[in-house]
């Protein structure tokens, strides 16, 4: 008589999606380009399974001023990058990071000029 040995269940393997090393550079340059105009003081990354998110804070206990979100899945139809809006609107979306960054930077210089 043999004993049959099971191995112990694996657990399922979790893909997140997450931001590049070049991504999240470029984000975060802009994070501390507003921060110095006093636009944002906080932000917030989230990652699921779908899609990864960085939100920028005028302050902590408030709706994000801005939401840039990185969704891979639809990467072959409107682009995998999108620009939301306070109001969970979308501003602008793309296949290029710098493309949808550029109404946040475009606020950016009218806020430090004038």
């Amino acid at each position: 008589m043999s004993a049959i040995i099971t191995p112990f269940p694996r657990p399922a393997r979790v893909v997140q999606v997450g931001f590049g090393r070049e991504e999240l550079q470029r984000i975060l340059d802009l994070y501390g380009r507003m921060v110095a105009a006093g636009e944002w003081r906080d932000y917030a990354m989230d990652f699921t399974a779908d899609a990864a998110s960085f939100s920028g804070f005028r302050r902590a206990a408030e709706r994000p001023q801005a939401r840039i979100e990185k969704r891979p899945a639809l990467r072959s139809k409107q682009g995998m990058w999108t620009l939301f809006g306070e109001g969970d609107q979308v501003l602008k979306r793309g296949h290029e990071l710098a493309g949808v960054l550029f109404p946040l930077e475009r606020r950016l210089l009218k806020v430090v000029v004038g």
